[in-house]
């Protein structure tokens, strides 16, 4: 499903680059380091000491305590290492550093917190992107795991150099960017500089979760989250912590839920009707309560009973936002049969209504048996 008319205007047009904030980064240094990570990120670590990647580090249960980027790194002695990204707000995962070193033991590993070295930016909209944002493939599994399809003739996906991380989580997502605290890319000389609330804006309008915000620290679970998709699971790696639950969803479960954009707007207008945004979307605290409410009637004309369940608006600005909902609602609301809504703590009452981002991967057509 293209990208629905009433958000174009919110699409930046020019090359933009913004800050991240919240980021935190740990360093990992050591002649066992590349072996340590790959015990505990739920995706392979790269043979190739230079390369980044995006994965998870997850509870033993499956669940997600922090989603990562892993940043190859070189350091001034020279030494290979790598720079762990994260979302540095107060949550409910373990602090961090603690966490790392409880794994360490015996190993050859140092860690250590240097967030006070960096500071992290997003550059999107750029005509170099182009030269290496191609045409996606895709896995299908039937659990509903979707898993990207690199080219092994390709560079590495995700990039190796130094400081310049490509977000292969959706197509359009950008550069990612590690530079030192206080400083500007040097992006900053060629593109539009916009403030956090413009890559917030970026990410939600491509369907990308990120951060504690979005990926409830030890509630979410990666598929649900679309780490699958995003590419930061490898369901076919040794032993890592959580991989007992991850595999066996992808190989006997199946997928109930998904994190969607969103459009938030008046419950008297349907959105095909509405020639822009409401400019007066109250600010929504996270986590509020999504209900989906049948809209087919029975033989006396009433309303049918809510479905059970409820869904999950996460972050959300300008009146789009990321939601964890069902997947049957969700196909129930694109038929006609079901409505979205949110209830704000005034009483005021909201229409919810997801749409599938333009890059979101298409199964191929079931093959029909002419036998």
């Amino acid at each position: 499903m293209p990208l629905p008319p009433i958000l174009r205007s919110l699409v930046r047009s020019t090359p933009t680059v913004a800050p991240v904030p919240h980021r935190a980064v740990i360093s990992v240094t050591g002649s066992q380091a590349a072996e340590f990570l790959n015990g505990l990120t739920a995706a392979s670590v790269p043979g190739h000491l230079h390369s980044h990647f995006y994965s998870a580090f997850l509870q033993a249960q499956g669940r997600v305590l922090h989603d990562i980027f892993i940043w190859a790194h070189t350091t001034p002695a020279g030494r290979q290492g790598y720079l762990v990204e994260y979302d540095a707000r107060p949550s409910e995962a373990p602090e961090m550093v603690p966490m790392l070193k409880r794994h360490i033991l015996r190993s050859k590993v140092k860690v250590k917190d240097v967030t006070e070295e960096y500071d992290v930016w997003a550059a999107w909209g750029s005509e170099k992107e182009t030269s290496w944002e191609n045409e996606r493939k895709w896995d299908f599994a039937r659990s509903g795991v979707i898993e990207p399809v690199w080219d092994k003739n390709s560079d590495w996906p995700w990039g190796a150099t130094q400081g310049v991380l490509r977000d292969r989580r959706a197509v359009g997502m950008g550069h990612r960017l590690l530079v030192r605290k206080g400083d500007r890319p040097q992006e900053a000389s060629s593109h539009d500089v916009a403030s956090d609330d413009a890559y917030l804006l970026h990410r939600i309008l491509h369907g990308v979760p990120e951060g504690s915000a979005d990926i409830p620290p030890t509630h979410a679970f990666p598929m649900d989250s679309n780490m699958d998709i995003m590419g930061g699971l490898d369901f076919r790696k040794g032993c890592y912590v959580g991989q007992e639950l991850t595999v066996r969803t992808y190989h006997t479960g199946q997928l109930r839920k998904r994190t969607l954009p969103v459009i938030i707007h008046k419950p008297d207008t349907p959105l095909n009707k509405l020639d822009k945004l409401p400019e007066d979307v109250p600010v929504i605290p996270a986590e509020s309560d999504i209900r989906a409410q049948l809209l087919e009637t029975g033989e006396e004309g009433a309303r049918r009973p809510r479905p059970r369940g409820t869904g999950t608006l996460f972050s959300s600005t300008q009146g789009v936002g990321l939601a964890l909902l069902r997947l049957e609602q969700v196909e129930a609301v694109q038929q006609g049969k079901a409505r979205f809504s949110l209830t704000t703590g005034e009483g005021e009452e909201w229409s919810v209504t997801p749409y599938w981002p333009d890059w979101w991967p298409q199964p191929p057509p079931e093959e029909v048996d002419e036998s």
